[in-house]
């Protein structure tokens, strides 16, 4: 049950890393409001810090699968939103 409340966390800080680095180029407005999108980074980095304590300890001490799961995780993630937002073909 932990391993998959942490990729949950994982999931959801991913989504919003993507949003964050990624949406001055979709959405223009991000450009005007650098404090909002710097302050973002404290939580984002909280839930990346709680998704890897939970994933740990549900594979029972070891750090290697919670990195590797995460690793897997951010690839299917941004793969995900590159398509659904931008449209970038799957075939590069």
């Amino acid at each position: 049950m932990q391993v998959l409340y942490g990729m949950c966390l994982s999931i959801l800080a991913q989504i919003l890393t993507f949003l964050q680095l990624q949406g001055n180029v979709k959405y223009g407005w991000f450009h005007k409001y650098p404090l909002i999108l710097l302050g973002a980074a404290v939580p984002i980095s909280y839930l990346f810090i709680k998704s890897v304590e939970y994933m740990t300890a549900g594979f029972n001490g070891s750090m290697w699968e919670s990195r590797l799961l995460g690793f897997a995780i951010g690839m299917i993630v941004f793969t995900a939103m590159s398509k659904i937002l931008f449209a970038e073909p799957l075939d590069r």
